[in-house]
């Protein structure tokens, strides 16, 4: 249960790029890498609830390891996909229901804090968060 408690991004790197590639307005990335999001996960066994907060908008979101769901991005991209736990990294593989192209995630603690990265059609990106 070492994801439990909540974590605010401290700094990202190749966001914007990453953004980019996945067809984000100049508009929309400038914004998001200001949008202060704060991540509150609670794990019991293989479920988990997230509450993400930023300057945009707050979403909970509910998941079982395993089970296919949908979510929609901050920008409005709906995905649906699933997250996995394997040793002690979050996988996710989500599919765009728009243009049917993967997008890969990961969550693991790293020196106590949350590293999360993103890749996209070849674009690697990363946040990480401080715990609260």
């Amino acid at each position: 249960m070492a994801f439990n408690g909540t974590w605010k991004v401290d700094h990202s790197e190749n966001y914007d790029k990453f953004m980019e590639q996945m067809g984000i307005n100049v508009m929309k990335r400038k914004l998001a890498e200001h949008d202060n999001l704060k991540i509150t996960i609670e794990q019991n066994g293989d479920n988990f609830h997230l509450k993400e907060s930023s300057t945009f908008r707050t979403k909970d979101i509910d998941f079982t390891l395993g089970v296919q769901f949908d979510y929609t991005l901050a920008d409005g991209t709906e995905v649906s996909g699933t997250w996995e736990l394997e040793g002690e990294m979050l996988k996710g593989k989500f599919t765009r229901k728009d243009n049917s192209k993967v997008l890969t995630t990961t969550r693991s603690i790293v020196g106590g804090e949350l590293v999360q990265t993103y890749n996209y059609e070849g674009v690697d990106a990363k946040r990480t968060f401080k715990k609260q």
